[in-house]
């Protein structure tokens, strides 16, 4: 699937998978309607001045975010822009929805959250001291068949049945927000580097954080308290999925590893890539992950052995979705591509083997927070190379990234996409 004439940063399905948008370098946001072997372009939306860096689908809307500070709402069928959200002083990161609200993350320190019908600001999330990256939206628990016990409980404890936002940034912190007041209710200070990627449990109790320190950590959002520290990784941790009670990461190391989320336990090294691990899925026994390599792996999660590789990008790849037994993936070559991933078998190991542990592990996938359909993406479908600095220079080891200045308040926080790229080229 080709179109555009620069890299693809981040892609987005419709709930019904028929319609698939892809945001690109080239400021630009294609849309692709699904047919049966595939999917046809369907339209350009132009409108952005620099490049887009994330996407999602909401209803019959699109919404971008770019580098040119704005968020933009276009109608899917007339492909016509609605609405321009104005408002912050450098690029976008991210972007969630929960249907009535829009939030977005920012190099220029905050978070904010619009209201997406209307377009207007309603609420700034200013704390933290650089750059805000990945963002998750924790909804309020339904409390229609609370007996006196959990009643008595929510009055002791009332901003824990609240809706609460949490951000991670390159000011090595983590903040827990009450949606009702802007304010920081726990900030989670233990990383010593920038936040990349954050998810919950399926109940939205505990936070689990990846960090160019090379650690993960899990928090109790309810108490504020830090719970585990998980180490093994030998680089910067790039991508992060929770899956029940295990927790896939992604690392500048080269290695997928899956965790027990309970105890910390390392219970599988998944090996085969030759560069960073920029984004990582589950489905049905089978971890997919993609690469700055190019490549598109998939390992058998018990045994970790490697069942099968998809090579054809010819730079790194940013995103991957899983959908009816098929694999798309979209890549800095300025393509997207569709795998046919049927048939998987899980006895079928041509390439190295993951390395084991005793520790057996069972999972499937979980699409609910406190018994609720999520209203929030549980990892970014959009891999961003972080460079936090600190007085011009970089805290972060990983020699592929070296930064380059961008517009914003005084943010010494930018990404280096040409030189990262020219890195991760195929050979």
């Amino acid at each position: 699937m080709t179109g555009h004439n620069n890299g693809v940063n981040a892609m987005a399905l419709s709930d019904d998978n028929n319609m698939l948008a892809t945001a690109s370098d080239d400021k630009t946001v294609r849309l692709w309607r699904a047919k049966f072997d595939g999917y046809d372009f369907f339209s350009v939306l132009v409108g952005h001045e620099d490049y887009v860096n994330c996407v999602l689908i909401e209803d019959i809307f699109v919404v971008s975010g770019s580098a040119d500070r704005t968020i933009r709402k276009w109608n899917i069928d007339t492909s016509d822009c609605l609405q321009v959200f104005r408002g912050h002083k450098s690029l976008i990161t991210r972007i969630i929805c929960t249907g009535d609200f829009l939030f977005s993350s920012s190099y220029d320190r905050t978070a904010r959250c619009w209201d997406f019908e209307s377009g207007e600001c309603v609420r700034v999330f200013l704390g933290h001291k650089r750059g805000v990256y990945p963002m998750t939206f924790i909804a309020a628990e339904e409390t229609d068949d609370c007996d006196d016990n959990c009643c008595n409980r929510q009055q002791d404890d009332s901003q824990n049945n609240k809706d609460r936002l949490v951000t991670g940034s390159a000011d090595y912190t983590a903040i827990v927000w009450s949606f009702e007041t802007g304010r920081p209710i726990h900030i989670f200070k233990e990383h010593s580097g920038a936040i990349t990627c954050m998810a919950t449990d399926s109940q939205g109790k505990i936070l689990v954080t990846g960090s160019t320190d090379h650690t993960i950590r899990t928090w109790n959002i309810d108490k504020g308290e830090r719970v585990r520290v998980f180490v093994g990784h030998q680089s910067s941790i790039t991508c992060i999925t929770v899956i029940n009670k295990i927790v896939y990461s992604g690392s500048a190391d080269h290695t997928c590893r899956s965790w027990v989320l309970d105890f910390g336990d390392l219970a599988r090294v998944f090996r085969g890539h030759q560069h960073t691990v920029s984004c990582i899925k589950y489905q049905d026994g089978i971890v997919y992950t993609g690469s700055g390599d190019g490549s598109v792996m998939c390992f058998d999660s018990k045994s970790g052995s490697l069942i099968r590789a998809f090579k054809g990008h010819t730079a790194a790849i940013n995103a991957i979705q899983i959908l009816d037994g098929r694999v798309l993936s979209i890549s800095h070559d300025s393509t997207v591509r569709l795998w046919d991933a049927t048939a998987l078998p899980t006895n079928e190991v041509n390439h190295s083997q993951g390395e084991k542990t005793t520790v057996d592990i069972s999972s499937t996938d979980n699409n609910t927070l406190g018994g609720k359909k999520t209203a929030h993406r549980m990892e970014s479908d959009r891999f961003t190379p972080y460079i936090p600095y600190c007085n011009g220079h970089s805290t972060n080891t990983d020699s592929t990234q070296l930064p380059h200045n961008i517009d914003g308040d005084g943010e010494n926080y930018a990404i280096d996409y040409n030189f990262y790229f020219s890195n991760t080229m195929v050979n």
